[in-house]
């Protein structure tokens, strides 16, 4: 009786290996599927969900525990495409548009990020003057402050590519604009020349990750001094500055840095420059990387065109008074 009962109870719980960890093969080629909770001498105890077995020894051909780790399987790719992997993995919001490492990279000297990321750090040009940005993936989008174009039609992008370990100077003078929050001071630009190659990107970094304290970096263009590096620390994450939350940094900031990134020791964007306290030495400020990352996974509500006249935050000057008078016939 106990026999029947207990093969019963093994089918049964076959149908819960879905579900369940570890794997007892018994004889006449039944299976219980389960949590082994004890193992004895002469028995082994299992929980398969709804009810407790003990199985008899005797009655074990095979015992497969789920908690020992299996072996990875071999790839024909090279090792060293790992970290890429990684590195490249998207946010679900927007799946490749821009990326985001799911864990953090390692941390470097400045020295070398500069050689490493630099190449994606680019310069902003206008009529009517110029600031920074940086490229967000290879495709040509690129995160800029919204100040630096406003009012603008004509913008170029000089990007340094480099090549054979020189850099060359590139101008690209077919760019558009994507999208614009004139609040947050944020845009993102789209470089369209057909000759444009894939461009080199940087990946968007976490800013609540930071501890106040930690080193910082930024790369940018102060007044047209192109590829300028400035270090310092994070001095705060959370100075409010009309009414929006601002990273304040040692990292010197000027005119011309503007839109381009702050960077932590692993390379990530953390923040995008955007401004200073002019009579202040190590006053600077920057837009967090998760406002700009909003930005970017919202990107459509945001959406620009010019010559729609229904365009985000387009305003129309109010009437003025008129005075009224009879109609002439």
């Amino acid at each position: 009786m106990f026999k029947k009962c207990f093969l019963l109870l093994a089918l049964v719980s076959c149908a819960l290996s879905a579900l369940l960890a570890d794997t007892i093969q018994l004889k006449d080629k039944a299976a219980v599927v389960g949590k082994i909770l004890s193992e004895k001498k002469d028995q082994v105890v299992v929980d398969v969900g709804f009810t407790v077995l003990v199985v008899p020894r005797n009655q074990i051909v095979k015992i497969s525990k789920s908690d020992a780790p299996e072996p990875a399987p071999k790839s024909s790719a090279p090792s060293k495409a790992s970290p890429e992997i990684v590195a490249k993995a998207p946010v679900e919001a927007r799946p490749g548009f821009y990326s985001a490492p799911s864990t953090p990279s390692p941390l470097h000297t400045v020295r070398d990020l500069v050689n490493q990321i630099g190449e994606a750090v680019v310069q902003v040009r206008t009529p009517s003057g110029l600031g920074s940005g940086f490229i967000i993936n290879e495709d040509g989008f690129l995160i800029t402050n919204f100040h630096v174009i406003e009012g603008e039609t004509q913008i170029s992008i000089e990007v340094y590519h480099q090549k054979n370990g020189e850099l060359t100077r590139k101008s690209y003078k077919q760019v558009r604009i994507i999208a614009i929050n004139k609040f947050e001071d944020l845009a993102l630009l789209r470089i369209d020349d057909k000759d444009a190659p894939k461009f080199k990107y940087l990946l968007m970094g976490s800013a609540d990750a930071l501890s106040v304290g930690e080193r910082v970096f930024a790369i940018g263009s102060p007044l047209g001094l192109e590829r300028t590096v400035t270090e310092g620390i994070l001095s705060t994450k959370t100075r409010q500055l009309g009414g929006d939350l601002y990273l304040q940094t040692t990292a010197q900031i000027n005119p011309g840095n503007s839109g381009g990134p702050l960077f932590n020791m692993g390379g990530e964007v953390i923040g995008v420059t955007n401004m200073k306290i002019t009579f202040g030495e190590g006053l600077g400020f920057a837009i967090p990387a998760e406002a700009v990352k909003f930005f970017l996974d919202h990107r459509d509500s945001y959406a620009y065109a010019n010559d729609n006249p229904s365009n985000p935050y387009h305003y129309l000057q109010p009437p003025s008074h008129t005075s009224l008078s009879p109609t002439e016939e």
